[in-house]
Parts: C-alpha cells; structure tokens; sequence
C-alpha cells in the first residue's frame, strides 16, 4: 500500500516567504500535525540565499539592489545560491519516516532516486554522484561549482544541489533544478577581491554546473519540471501525493517567522 503524501503547489514567492513555508511545515510535521509534504515553488523576485553559516559578508549588497534581486539566509548549510528560472523543491516529513530515516548520506542517497527518475522522464541523461567533494583549499561563496554526495549530474556537472535540516522529530530537504539561464549570474550578488577573481569564479562555474537547457537544448517549463517531480517521486518512491494547501496553523506560523526570523537582520545578517 503507497504512503500517502500532501503535494504542494506554492505560489511565487519572497525568499523570506519560501524559506518561512517550509521551516513552517517542518514544525507542524515534527508535532504530528501534518502529512509529510512535498513542495514545489519558484522565487519572485530572484533571490540570493545564503547557507546557514555562510559569512554575510559575502554579498554584495549594491549589486543585489541594481538587479531587484532579494536576500536570504536559508536553514540549511552550504553556500550561495541564486534562486531564479528554477524548479525548487521541499521533502519535509517526520524523521521516522523510511524515506528519510538512517545517515544523512543515506536519506540523500534515497531520495535521489525520485530525482534521478523525474530527470530522466524529461529525457535529461543524468547520474548521482557517488563520492564526496573534495574540501577545497579555498572559501568559494558558491554553492553549485562542486557535486557532493549523491547530488544529481549531467555531462559530469552538477545539475540539482541539495541540503537538509535535521530536528529531532522532523527532516526538511530542499534542493534547486536549474531550467534556464545564465548560471555565472550569481558571481554579481557576491563579493570577490577584484574582478578578475569574479571573472575566474564565473568561468569555473559554467564549467562545472548546468541547467536542464544546456543539457537538452531546449527549454523545459516550471510546470512540466514541476510534473516530472511529481511521477518521479510516485513512480521511484512509491509515494501517492494529494493536493492540499497550508493549513491555518501553518499559514499564521509563516507569517510570524517572515517577521521575526527570516526578513528580519538578525537572521539574514548575523554572521
């Protein structure tokens, strides 16, 4: 018997609005609320998210200010990311969950397999990458030059990055799929010694990342991505979804933590 799962269609958002749903949804999770959920959403306007840990001193505030783009500080650890022409997506569930349940490398390496299968019903020739990414000697503020663990690839290049939070009753994963546009953009929202160090950046990245436009050669649309997660999910998994939107709770929890945490400085400006 498939597990019964909510499927979330979000709208549009503020990074400080996305970033307060699924903190919002983990909460409700973790209290036995709500089923575990998987969400799909996209960024307006484009959003830099910085990891949890990462120095805010990396962004370049002038730069994000002359392109409208947003700021945010995200849950989860890594480095930078530019949220914009992208499929985002959250698994959050109870952490006793089998498809989250053992080693952090195990849960990836699970749900890697409904990213694997919605990449390949859109004919993208994509593997998981098996071994680690090697610690490099450097601070690179960006997230999607290197593939860790279990992290999906294209042509060798990191196609989907991912991250999770881990609270005791309760996993929240969430990960990025490129579908357009130039990646190297995000070298402008970030701050480097001189510009030649931004143009170095730039160039490494386009080499070791992609989007699902340069590997097929084509445009994919938010909504077919969306679709594929979705039967991907079904078909690897073994997870039946059921539309349904926040619950009351969880929509007033959003709202609070857009407040107090996540537009607020304290948060986005604390390291």
């Amino acid at each position: 018997m498939s597990e019964v799962w909510r499927l979330y269609f979000s709208p549009p958002a503020t990074g400080a609005w996305n970033m307060a749903v699924d903190e919002a949804i983990l909460e409700s999770i973790s209290r036995g609320d709500s089923p575990p959920t998987l969400r799909l959403f996209s960024w307006e306007p484009p959003c830099l998210s910085l990891g949890r840990a990462q120095p805010f001193s990396d962004v370049n505030i002038a730069a994000l200010k002359a392109n409208g783009w947003d700021m945010v500080r995200r849950v989860t650890g890594g480095r930078a990311i530019l949220h914009t022409d992208e499929l985002t997506y959250s698994v959050i569930s109870p952490g006793s969950n089998t498809h989250v349940s053992g080693t952090l490398l195990e849960s990836y390496q699970h749900l890697a397999q409904g990213l694997l299968t919605a990449l390949k019903m859109l004919d993208v020739k994509v593997e998981m990458n098996e071994e680690r990414a090697e610690q490099s000697t450097h601070t690179n503020p960006v997230c999607f030059e290197t593939p860790s663990a279990y992290e999906i690839t294209v042509n060798g290049k990191k196609l989907i990055g991912s991250a999770q939070a881990r609270q005791k009753d309760g996993v929240l994963q969430h990960g990025s799929l490129p579908l357009t546009g130039d990646l190297s953009r995000i070298t402008q929202a970030l701050v480097f010694p001189d510009e030649g160090s931004r143009q170095i950046a730039a160039e490494k990245l386009l080499a070791r990342a992609s989007t699902v436009e340069s590997a097929l050669g084509k445009i994919i649309d938010w909504e077919t991505a969306s679709n594929s997660f979705v039967h991907g999910f079904e078909s690897a998994l073994g997870i039946k979804f059921q539309r349904d939107d926040l619950s009351e709770s969880e929509s007033k929890r959003v709202s609070l933590l857009v407040k107090e945490k996540y537009a607020h400085p304290d948060w986005t400006e604390r390291i």
